[in-house]
């Protein structure tokens, strides 16, 4: 793949598909088969859980990953005991996910197991500080796009994103929708030493008035947005959403005054789940929506085939996105048999 040699002038790396059956696992299989060629270390975790040979939600079969000798791993104890390779255990983490403590390990052979890693964005951060520690190549996230996560693929370096006939099997409908899903990738970083604060809120809505204050709203969700709207700018007009942005509260300020003088504020564009009509209706009355956490996108990949077996035109899917988005845009299956 043409941009393995850019990947590895970062530090990490995220790889987020746009829903189930893009061709994610498969696009990371075969990043690691490449790096391995080059003679580089990966280090490897993931937002939820990734690596099962079955889909837990679907029950169709998943590619599996596999891991080479030397390769740095994180898992919970849970997968852990389930793994098959042989490793080295580097360090066991003091706090527990719902599977157990996170363990820290390096491959001693060449297997296969499930990536189970943490659930949040601050403790992701700090789990790959200590992964680099150990010195890999890079450090690889296997990401993850839902409301039912709060870890951020975004909180790595780069990321590359797939989608494909899953997603929409009207070929211009995915890239439509691809094509939104960029926008809100390119979505303006908010830069302030508050950050961190912020990225360790996890419930509510929160003001940040012009002295850098930050103010709970007592509003618990934007679900109850309904009972409270009064409070939105009582200490000034940035909000920060700490958890989904959706039509709901952008209908909402939408009908307020001064909207133009409005900024909302999320930890990453994965917690936006407005449409696009609603996205687009607020941002041209003059709102802003920003970021914490921003990542470089580096390509996105692309699966034509949809789980009920519609097949997509390969080429044309690759040259009408990447005249949309300015991005390289591969089929990793078609480039993998073209480079046996």
């Amino acid at each position: 793949m043409p941009f393995i040699d850019n990947i590895l002038k970062h530090k990490s790396l995220s790889i987020v598909g746009t829903e189930k059956n893009t061709g994610k696992t498969v696009c990371l299989n075969y990043i690691l088969k490449r790096l391995t060629e080059k003679n580089k270390i990966p280090a490897i975790t993931s937002i939820g859980i990734d690596g099962e040979s079955l889909d837990q939600v679907t029950s169709t079969k998943k590619p599996e990953i596999e891991l080479n000798a030397n390769s740095i791993f994180v898992t919970s104890e849970n997968h852990f005991a389930k793994k098959f390779i042989d490793a080295e255990i580097l360090n066991v983490s003091n706090r527990k996910t719902s599977l157990g403590r996170l363990i820290s390990a390096r491959a001693k052979s060449k297997g296969k197991l499930i990536f189970s890693g943490p659930p949040e964005t601050v403790w992701l951060k700090e789990l790959i500080a200590e992964l680099l520690s150990y010195n890999p190549d890079i450090v690889i996230v296997d990401g993850a796009l839902s409301r039912k996560s709060f870890g951020s693929p975004s909180v790595t370096d780069s990321m590359i994103l797939t989608t494909g006939a899953a997603l929409s099997a009207n070929m211009q409908t995915l890239i439509k929708k691809t094509a939104y899903l960029y926008d809100l990738i390119k979505l303006k970083q908010w830069k302030s030493n508050l950050a961190d604060s912020l990225l360790n809120i996890e419930t509510g809505l929160w003001a940040i008035d012009d002295s850098n204050s930050i103010y709970d709203l007592n509003i618990p969700s934007v679900f109850l947005l309904d009972k409270s709207v009064d409070k939105l700018f009582e200490y000034g007009n940035r909000i920060y959403i700490s958890g989904v942005l959706n039509d709901k509260i952008l209908d909402k300020l939408r009908t307020q005054v001064n909207i133009d003088k409005t900024e909302i504020i999320v930890r990453d564009f994965t917690r936006i789940f407005a449409g696009q009509n609603s996205l687009k209706s607020f941002l041209d009355r003059g709102g802003k929506i920003n970021v914490l956490l921003k990542t470089n996108l580096m390509a996105v990949c692309v699966n034509p085939l949809a789980p009920n077996g519609f097949l997509l035109d390969s080429e044309k899917l690759q040259t009408l996105l990447a005249k949309k988005l300015n991005l390289p845009v591969y089929d990793i299956k078609k480039l993998s048999s073209d480079e046996l």
